[in-house]
């Protein structure tokens, strides 16, 4: 089904939060010098003697951010998450969540630094018992989601997406199909995770984390992720309700398992190509139409083979045309807010007609067909598409079109 058979659906609104920067400014500033954000995790997050890899993307927080919930019970990723969608509100010409009818937020770790805090006090002092409910209670992403919802006044439905590193993606995709299918007008989506000793820990003893510390997807010789932190969310709007500016539209989505392996991608890329090959038409589009590609490129040495020889089956012919890039390179994997930052940084694409850079590329991989981006393009951007793939075989694939000035 075309975009023409399907209610048009703009974005009005965006807010990011990196170790790049926090707000579409900072980030944008970054992605133009070729900017990287990866340093050693400062101890006063988590130690990382014993580990492999000793670096991680990280935010820096401003000292003091309004937030409903107290100061302890506020995780990183929570706080992330308020700035974003204040930038978003703010974009769209909002003060508040009036209007919206649903929040739809992805996370894969949740407020896990509550749970650990939880753990360790119950480990090493088994009769303390003070704050242990709070923090219980407040690990919950649904109890993050309640106190954000509560501080800006809002009633509405909260639902919340984990399915690994595709929830952002898939939380603003269930956003639009929530429009689509006439349950919504109005939808805040997105997505964010902020970094944890126990996700840090499990990737490390995966060996996914690349030992140097700096991912190189697409290289030849590329030896892991690293893991980062960040949110970002989406204001999306049914046309015939607009009043705000439209910055881009979203204009087709799809998701689709594997069914492979729990960490593994599938070497063919099955389920990668569906959503690709899905998403397009429901633009209305076909692979020749997309000028970029902000891609999953985790640069870990089974996914970015994976995804190469996918794009490659979906584009045929085309896929020599179409530009590429993994802005992970910069950023590091952001768990489940991944998806949601690429999909805004895709928005900050068509807007300012630019792609960012996959770096650290020293020798491309042989699998590489595409136009792989390696510094910083001024180049023109009308359809753009971002791919998200998680553990246990999640894939989704977002595809947004310019909106002329």
């Amino acid at each position: 089904m075309s975009d023409s058979n399907l209610q048009r659906i703009a974005i009005t609104g965006a807010g990011i939060v990196s170790p790049l920067g926090i707000g579409w400014k900072a980030n944008e500033a970054s992605f133009e010098a070729d900017r990287m954000a990866f340093r050693p995790v400062p101890a006063e997050l988590f130690g990382v003697e014993g580990f492999v890899a000793k670096t991680a993307g990280i935010v820096d927080l401003p000292p003091k951010v309004p937030m409903p919930i107290k100061t302890c019970y506020a995780d990183r990723g929570s706080v992330m998450l308020m700035l974003a969608l204040r930038e978003a509100l703010a974009q769209s010409g909002r003060s508040t969540m009036e209007g919206i009818d649903a929040m739809i937020i992805g996370t894969s770790a949740g407020a896990m630094s509550l749970g650990e805090t939880y753990f360790e006090t119950a480990v090493s002092d088994p009769g303390r018992h003070r704050r242990q409910l709070s923090r219980a209670e407040h690990y919950q992403p649904q109890r993050q989601m309640n106190e954000i919802a509560a501080e800006l006044g809002w009633r509405g439905p909260i639902i919340i997406v984990s399915n690994a590193c595709a929830s952002g993606a898939n939380a603003i995709g269930w956003g639009v199909e929530m429009i689509r299918s006439g349950r919504a007008k109005r939808v805040l989506a997105g997505g964010y995770d902020a970094l944890a000793k126990l996700v840090f820990a499990g990737f490390d003893s995966l060996k996914a984390l690349a030992p140097s510390g700096i991912p190189r997807p697409f290289d030849a010789a590329r030896d892991g992720l690293a893991l980062g932190e960040g949110a970002a969310v989406m204001i999306l709007e049914a046309e015939d309700v607009r009043k705000a500016e439209a910055l881009a539209d979203v204009t087709g989505y799809a998701t689709a398992t594997d069914l492979h392996h729990l960490t593994q991608p599938d070497p063919m890329g099955n389920a990668a190509i569906r959503t690709m090959t899905q998403a397009t038409l429901q633009s209305g589009l076909t692979p020749a139409d997309i000028d970029y590609i902000n891609s999953h490129g985790t640069g870990t040495p089974f996914n970015d083979v994976a995804e190469a020889q996918a794009i490659s089956a979906w584009a045929g012919e085309a896929t020599s045309r179409i530009a590429v890039s993994s802005t992970k390179s910069a950023m590091g994997h952001l768990l489940g807010g991944a998806g949601a930052v690429e999909a805004v940084i895709c928005l900050m694409a068509l807007r300012g007609q630019w792609m960012p850079a996959s770096l650290n590329v020293r020798e491309v991989d042989p699998a590489v067909k595409f136009d792989l981006v390696r510094t910083f393009r001024r180049a023109k951007v009308e359809h753009a598409l971002t791919n998200s793939f998680g553990f246990g075989g999640t894939n989704a694939t977002l595809v947004m079109k310019r909106r002329s000035a």
